[in-house]
């Protein structure tokens, strides 16, 4: 086991400074200077400019900027913002509120889109099931931002069930509503997919021979059916919680959450390559992270896995 997660690690290496190398390259590639971004509609005098420049490295070709940024992440200094507030203090003011928003969301995915997809998949071809199919299209062909909205207006505005924005330090109660937003789409997916899977299962051989020898129904269903039928469920939700931390900026946008979507809004704008790759790297970091965990949760899923 020890061997294994020291050659996954290896493999993580490539992804991670292709990963970096590239929202890099693409951040530096970015038209529009940014100094003058910076400054806005005041002018600044050219020994101010030439000063900034030289301060943030922007006069250096782009292969020394990308080496003094890998310089920084491995020695703990992520650099500054062009206001000349640290990175890893702007990180560390938005970024725990965006983990708090994605791991309510991913919860929210997990239990009813497990749940009802178990259902679904059980009674299948019965009125629950072709609900839930219905339901499920409907979410996923419609925008976040649309349904984002939507639940803004009804429940935050017309019923006053939740507060229709979120503000400063955000309360659990406060990330719901735009946690349910965030986690509705992924929600979709992991009941279909959970659905065909467990449907997929339930013609397996070994299962009728379970259900044969006499077994009963919730033994055969939790210890054949459903074990069986999550690992595909377990690979999408493992990969789906990086991509619900970077489909946050939609919905951070709509609620007003104080999260990393804001600060990679302005840093996109302002041309801060450090502040924008410094999030993407951890984006990058967790979702390999998730990868590891995930080859290790299949073992304990399936023994066949674990023997091999």
């Amino acid at each position: 086991m020890g061997w294994y997660i020291v050659k996954r690690i290896g493999q993580m290496l490539p992804v991670f400074f292709g990963a970096t190398f590239l929202i890099y390259a693409m951040v530096f590639l970015t038209p529009g200077d940014p100094v003058a971004a910076l400054a806005g509609d005041k002018p600044l005098t050219p020994e101010l400019v030439d000063a900034l420049r030289n301060q943030y490295h922007l006069n250096d070709p782009f292969i020394v900027q990308y080496g003094l940024y890998l310089k920084g992440i491995f020695t703990g200094d992520f650099g500054t913002t062009f206001s000349g507030r640290p990175v890893i203090d702007e990180i560390s003011r938005a970024f725990p509120i965006t983990v708090k928003l994605a791991l309510m969301a991913l919860v929210i995915e997990t239990v009813f889109g497990i749940g009802f997809g178990v259902i679904a998949g059980l009674k299948k071809g019965g009125w629950f099931d072709s609900t839930l199919l219905v339901v499920s299209l409907v979410i996923i062909a419609v925008p976040t931002f649309v349904l984002g909205f939507v639940a803004r207006f009804l429940f935050g505005i017309k019923w006053g069930i939740v507060p229709p924005t979120v503000g400063g330090n955000p309360s659990f109660v406060n990330l719901l509503l735009p946690a349910f937003v965030l986690g509705l789409v992924s929600f979709a997916y992991v009941l279909r997919l959970t659905r065909s899977s467990i449907s997929e299962v339930m013609e397996a051989d070994y299962v009728r021979t379970t259900t044969a020898k006499g077994l009963s129904r919730p033994t055969v269903v939790v210890r054949h059916i459903l074990r069986n039928s999550l690992i595909p469920v377990v690979t999408f939700i493992g990969t789906d919680l990086a991509g619900l931390m970077g489909g946050a900026i939609v919905t951070e946008g709509i609620f007003n959450v104080p999260g990393i979507g804001g600060l990679v809004y302005r840093a996109v704008m302002l041309g801060e390559a450090p502040t924008v790759v410094s999030i993407v790297t951890l984006l990058v970091i967790i979702y390999m992270v998730a990868n590891l965990l995930i080859d290790l949760l299949y073992a304990a899923l399936d023994p066949r896995i674990r023997y091999a």
